[in-house]
């Protein structure tokens, strides 16, 4: 197996943004535990939990911090992570827990406020809490586009009105099509999942869910009553504007969890979430943060090796796969003791939760048995990196075909955000697309790609040029025209050969 290192060389680049990737290969639990939702009381829906044992139906900071177990890599992170899980339906009624793949990924990005580039990024308080999604959504609601319309340029989202909150967190959902043996989709590209046939037909590899938290707060609420109102996204999701009043710039986190469907290839039925949702739209996550905060924040300010490796973090104790898969929860709630959650679960959703479409919003908790059925859109499968994409982001997508030790490893190339202008009944201004400066390849590289990245206003060309041990940097300056009015843009050249993965079992 080829052994793969790499060196950064970096220059002064003014915006290049660090992250890291949170490794959660093991799963506390399934369960129907929401503490943000259903405190002290039993969840209304099942959902894969990853972090603290100390996670609970009532769980405050003390309980996770406090645990003598976390399902994640870096022993610090105390933090809980959890989501919905699908189910698949089978023809006669009965339902199946779909298999998760290689545990949860919880990205850390340091992206900071583009309208306050100085203002630093400020580390989760203790027990800082969020949601991202609604799990009562049924639709897609963005400009009168349909999901399946790709989603416009990202530099014209403010000028078509598509930066409102409720805009955004349709945007921030992703159902990733897997499939190694092709160019991988990018991250954020389709807003719902496929219905089962184009599943079965292009997804060998099973689906990529993902979700994208808000990362502006407004600097004093641990919490709110719907638990998002205390935080909001800025103007591009992953990046860009802060708006007024959510000033205090935190981590941006992004989780991401593989999902076997495809081994229900071939069979009569289709996916659920463990809320009655079908189409995702109503895919959401929850976050209570367990971290110290002044260790946290040491982490926000010292862990910017831009190979995004928790290894590459010299405050961070990484414990081994193995001890993240046995940690558990140290306590679950005796009434869902023995609810049948994994597996075959019987005829209906645990906790008799009810499959309810589009478009209205559904009920909670559920109103009964619907018959009523819906059109999954479709959207075909997209390669996630063009050279005329203005708007890569990383959220990534990689693939290891053995152990997850970094010696051993062989991963694919990062993925990137597939967002091509598909515009319905509306007249926009056109703009050019940045130009591709011709780049010197040295002795034994390679150029694997070239991508863009908008940050805020700022668009960046990325090329990616591969030799497993070297970064490369450089500087250039592309303008950007529009009919409306000029726009000029910084390009920052700079090439990161990450080391992540996503570990197969």
């Amino acid at each position: 197996m080829k052994a793969t290192t790499s060196l950064a060389l970096l220059g002064a680049v003014s915006g290049v943004s660090a992250f890291w990737r949170m490794e959660c290969r093991g799963r506390v639990g399934v369960a129907r535990i929401d503490p943000l939702v259903n405190p002290n009381e039993v969840a209304q829906h099942v959902h894969a939990i990853h972090g603290s044992s100390g996670f609970s139906e009532s769980a405050k900071f003390d309980d996770l911090a406090g645990a003598d177990c976390t399902s994640c890599a870096v022993t610090e992170d105390m933090s809980s992570y959890w989501a919905p899980v699908p189910y698949f339906k089978h023809a006669n009624g009965s339902y199946e827990l779909v298999e998760q793949v290689g545990g949860m990924l919880a990205y850390y990005f340091l992206f900071g406020d583009a309208s306050n580039p100085n203002g630093g990024i400020k580390a989760f308080p203790e027990d800082f809490r969020m949601i991202a999604g609604d799990t009562l959504r049924r639709n897609f609601s963005i400009g009168g586009l349909g999901a399946n319309i790709p989603d416009p340029e990202k530099s014209l989202w403010s000028m078509l009105g598509q930066t409102s909150q409720v805009d955004l967190a349709q945007r921030a959902l992703g159902f990733n099509c897997l499939n190694y043996q092709k160019a991988p989709e990018g991250s954020l590209h389709r807003h719902y999942m496929p219905e089962k046939d184009y599943l079965d037909a292009n997804c060998e590899d099973g689906v990529r869910i993902e979700i994208m938290f808000p990362s502006c707060w407004n600097g004093k609420d641990l919490d709110s009553k719907n638990h998002r109102s205390h935080v909001a996204y800025p103007d591009l999701v992953m990046n860009g504007d802060c708006p007024s009043g959510f000033d205090v710039k935190i981590p941006g986190l992004f989780y991401e969890t593989i999902w076997a469907t495809n081994a229900f290839a071939g069979r009569e039925g289709e996916f659920v979430f463990s809320n009655g949702d079908i189409q995702g739209f109503g895919y959401h996550a929850d976050f209570i943060s367990g971290w110290k905060s002044d260790f946290l924040q040491e982490a926000v300010d010292t862990c910017t090796n831009p190979s995004g490796r928790i290894q590459d973090c010299p405050i961070f104790t990484i414990q081994d796969e193995d001890t993240q898969r046995k940690c558990g929860l140290k306590k679950m709630p005796s009434v869902l003791v023995n609810e049948k959650v994994v597996g075959s679960v019987g005829t209906s959703l645990p906790g008799g939760v009810q499959i309810q479409y589009g478009p209205e919003p559904a009920t909670n908790p559920n109103p009964g048995p619907q018959t009523a059925t819906v059109a999954v859109p479709t959207v075909g499968y997209s390669e996630g990196v063009k050279p005329t994409d203005t708007n890569y982001l990383p959220g990534q997508i990689f693939k290891e075909t053995t152990s997850s030790a970094p010696e051993s490893a062989s991963v694919t190339s990062a993925s990137a955000e597939e967002s091509e202008a598909a515009i319905t009944a509306q007249a926009v201004p056109s703009i050019t697309a940045a130009p591709a400066a011709p780049a010197a390849v040295e002795d034994g590289y390679e150029i694997i790609r070239t991508d863009y990245i908008t940050e805020g206003h700022v668009v960046k060309a990325v090329i990616v040029k591969e030799k497993v041990e070297y970064i490369t940097v450089t500087t250039t300056t592309a303008t950007l025209t529009s009919t409306a009015q000029p726009l000029k843009a910084r390009h920052d050249r700079h090439v990161h050969r990450h080391q992540l993965r996503h570990a197969r079992p």
